[in-house]
C-alpha cells in the first residue's frame, strides 16, 4: 500500500513540476490533444479521469483500461465547432483480467476549401485541406485489485496543405479504488513529448536577395523556417464517487482539476444517472474557475443493449453549448465482448 501512495505522489510532483514549468497560454503545437472526445464524456463535463467505463479511458487515462474488466471496440464521432469534425476509433483488449493493451486512432478533420492567389481569386482549380491525427498503443496493469497504472505512447502529425509537423509524447496515468461507495482516484500525465514544427514545400518560396539592384537573381529560391512548438502538456487529477446505488438506480458523480501547460488552471464536473444499466442520463460542466471560458453547460444520454453473455451494443450521444459558434453534438457506438 505505501509503494501506491508513493506512485501517487510522484505523479502529483511530476504533473505541478512540468506544468510550473511551462505555463505559457496558447502558445503549443497540436491543441487537439487536450480537446474533449467521447459522447460519454463530453455529457459529464469531460469529468473522466478517475472513471473506468468504455475504451474512451485510454484518452483520458491509459491507467484506467484495465480495471475495465472487459474488451470492448469503439467509435466516437463530434461535429465539431465552425464545420470541422473530430473522431476517436479505438479497441481495448481485457488480457487477463489484470492487463489490457489499446490501440486507438484521433482525428481533427478541418474539411478542405479552394486555392486562390491575388491573380486567380475565384480558385486555381486546387483545393487544400488541414488535419491533425494522433496514433496510439496503450498498456495499464492491475498492481492490486484496487490500483491500475497505464501509459500510451504516441505518433502525431499536423498537416495544412503540403506543409505537416510530427512528434511523439507519451501519457501515464493511474487508477485507485478505494472500495468506500465507489469512489476512485484517478490521475494522468499526457503529451509529454517532443516538439513540432512545420515543414514542407509550401516553405519554399523565391525571393529576390538584392532588390535595389538590377541583373541579380531574383528567383531564388529559399526555404523558410519555422519554430518549434511544444505540445500541450497536460496533468488530470479527479475523483468519482457513486452517490446513490440501488438494484435499479446508480447516480456516479466526478470532478476533475486540470492544470495545462497552454492555458489556466480549471475544473469539470458531471453526474451520469443510470437505470439497470441500460438507459443513461447525463450532465456536466467544463472549465470551471477558468477566466473567460467559451464553454457553456453539456448535457447527453446512452443505452445499453446485452446482445448475449458479456457481449453488449452501447451507443452514448452528447451536446454541449459553446458562448459562440453555437454547440457540437457527439455520438458514440461501443461493442464489448
Amino acid at each position: 500500500m505505501n509503494k501506491i501512495f508513493t506512485l501517487i505522489l510522484l505523479l502529483i510532483i511530476a504533473g505541478s513540476a512540468v506544468s510550473v514549468g511551462q505555463s505559457k497560454v496558447a502558445t503549443s503545437a497540436a491543441p487537439f490533444l487536450a480537446m474533449p472526445i467521447g459522447a460519454r464524456a463530453i455529457g459529464m463535463g469531460s469529468a473522466n479521469v478517475a472513471i473506468s467505463a468504455d475504451a474512451l479511458s485510454a484518452y483520458y487515462n491509459p491507467g484506467a483500461i484495465s480495471m475495465l474488466g472487459y474488451s470492448q471496440a469503439l467509435a466516437s464521432h463530434t461535429w465539431w465547432l465552425v464545420g470541422t469534425k473530430f473522431d476517436w476509433v479505438g479497441v481495448v483488449i481485457n488480457l487477463d483480467g489484470a492487463n489490457a493493451v489499446s490501440v486507438n486512432f484521433t482525428q481533427l478533420d478541418y474539411g478542405e476549401d479552394i486555392v486562390t492567389t491575388d491573380y486567380q481569386q475565384n480558385g486555381t482549380g486546387e483545393k487544400w485541406a488541414a488535419s491533425d491525427l494522433a496514433i496510439a498503443l496503450s498498456y495499464a496493469r492491475n498492481l492490486t485489485d484496487r490500483f491500475a497504472i497505464g501509459g500510451s505512447a504516441k505518433y502525431i502529425q499536423q498537416k495544412i496543405w503540403n506543409s505537416s509537423a510530427s512528434a511523439f509524447g507519451v501519457d501515464v496515468g493511474l487508477l485507485y479504488n478505494t472500495g468506500f461507495n465507489g469512489l476512485k482516484i484517478g490521475m494522468s500525465i499526457s503529451n509529454f513529448g517532443s516538439d513540432m514544427r512545420m515543414d514542407g514545400k509550401d516553405l519554399f518560396q523565391a525571393i529576390d536577395l538584392d532588390p535595389a539592384n538590377l541583373g541579380d537573381n531574383n528567383k531564388l529560391i529559399t526555404r523558410m523556417k519555422t519554430d518549434d512548438w511544444p505540445l500541450p502538456l497536460l496533468f488530470r487529477a479527479g475523483v468519482s464517487m457513486d452517490a446513490m446505488k440501488t438494484d435499479e438506480l446508480r447516480l456516479t458523480v466526478a470532478a476533475d482539476a486540470l492544470r495545462p501547460s497552454d492555458n489556466g488552471e480549471s475544473i469539470n464536473v458531471g453526474g451520469e444517472l443510470g437505470y439497470k444499466e441500460m438507459l443513461f442520463l447525463r450532465a456536466g460542466k467544463r472549465q470551471l474557475f477558468l477566466d473567460n471560458p467559451m464553454e457553456e453547460y453539456s448535457f447527453g444520454g446512452g443505452i445499453r443493449y446485452e446482445l448475449s453473455g458479456v457481449n453488449a451494443l452501447s451507443v452514448d450521444f452528447s451536446y454541449q453549448q459553446f458562448k459562440i459558434f453555437g454547440g457540437i453534438q457527439s455520438i458514440d457506438v461501443g461493442l464489448t465482448f
